[in-house]
């Protein structure tokens, strides 16, 4: 955890201080707006790191103000760093060409450019928070070679990476809600990070309420993310199973239509809390695999022990089909599937983009989504 941590706050006081030299330099040596500046970058770069500090220690405006403007930056960063790198790749170029008027010409316009940086990331963030708030209902229609008892179909409603808290709060979530209802599901699954680490916030805005208020006739279930265990994966449990929710944690549920439930513990839990997860071999010996079965497993790697093991669909999360483009060339580099749908013989894969948002409320490059599965037996 320390090593993870000082990793995290290296690379992220590094980006920062490679944003600040460039935005620096832009402002003329002579001007009063440098200390406003370096006054202004300050509070924004350091607002999302004290705002979480602060509220584990005591939520109240000022740590949910600190973790707003924090959780825009982080989007805001991403794209500064993208603008002050496309810099200097363009300085490099000018430099091996030799000296030229456009050069100066660059350079004695240097604070229209940073103005013009900033007005380009602004409406980025503006964009891709309307996005982020927009999430699209994803209808998937799987046919199993199986047979329901009493069903021929079954409707799955799968919401994942909600991540309640802070910017993830009571009216986006009520909206979440209504969605899911809205779709009359026979079964609503939730494969892991409902809660973003924290769970204070959670509990003072009461959302374990709403919850309460998603309707399905076979029951809510759930598995654990790996924000659950950043932030306490037993509490977080305790909190979802006290409000409605079965959270399946290394552990199998049978429907009374037959569906063979299998929840995995996230892979997380070892590095956040020392436990090692079973296997899925050990876990699918207590399933009966002539009836239908569906796993749950956060992320989505090692695709092939689902189909050795005769699982018919496995949903997953966790991706968040990188969130702000260009990641999801990097999440598409590390998962075998980054988002979307697949079928490996005969089992059937989703990953699912996720209906919220960790850090920045904002999403470019994908679309959030709630996932309703049309599951049909023979």
């Amino acid at each position: 955890m320390v090593v993870f941590f000082l990793v995290v706050f290296s690379v992220y006081g590094l980006v920062n201080f490679y944003i600040a030299f460039h935005g620096w330099r832009a402002l003329p040596a002579d001007s009063s707006w440098r200390t406003a500046y370096l006054v202004v970058f300050l509070f924004f770069s350091l607002s999302f790191i004290a705002g979480r500090f602060l509220e584990r220690a005591w939520i109240s405006p000022l740590s949910e103000a600190l973790v707003w403007i924090g959780s825009y930056w982080l989007a805001a960063m991403l794209y500064f760093f993208l603008a002050a790198v496309l810099v200097d790749i363009l300085r490099l170029i000018t430099a091996i060409a030799g000296p030229s008027d456009m050069i100066d010409t660059v350079r004695s316009q240097r604070q229209w450019i940073l103005a013009g940086v900033v007005s380009c990331v602004s409406m980025l963030l503006l964009v891709g928070h309307i996005n982020a708030a927009s999430p699209r209902v994803r209808p998937l229609e799987i046919k199993i070679g199986k047979q329901f008892g009493g069903d021929s179909t079954l409707r799955i409603v799968a919401a994942s990476d909600i991540h309640l808290g802070t910017v993830i709060g009571r009216k986006r979530f009520d909206r979440i809600v209504e969605t899911i209802n809205g779709l009359k599901p026979d079964l609503v699954l939730f494969p892991g990070d409902i809660v973003d680490e924290d769970l204070a916030p959670v509990i003072r805005e009461n959302l374990g309420e709403s919850l309460r208020s998603v309707k399905a006739r076979y029951g809510l279930y759930a598995i654990t993310g790996n924000h659950e265990y950043i932030g306490g994966a037993d509490a977080a449990c305790r909190y979802l199973e006290e409000h409605g929710i079965t959270v399946l944690r290394d552990s199998t549920a049978t429907l009374p239509n037959g569906l063979q439930l299998v929840g995995r513990q996230d892979r997380s839990s070892r590095q956040f809390a020392g436990q090692q997860r079973k296997s899925l071999e050990e876990l699918m010996a207590a399933v009966d695999r002539t009836k239908p079965v569906l796993l749950l497993d956060h992320q989505p790697f090692h695709l092939d022990e689902a189909v050795e093991a005769g699982v018919d669909l496995q949903l997953s999360g966790h991706t968040h089909h990188g969130q702000l483009w260009p990641f999801n060339y990097i999440t598409g580099a590390i998962y075998e599937i980054s988002w979307g749908y697949e079928r490996r013989g005969s089992t059937h894969f989703y990953v699912s983009s996720g209906v919220g948002t960790w850090g920045p409320p904002v999403r470019l490059g994908n679309r959030p989504e709630i996932l309703l599965i049309t599951l049909r037996g023979i």
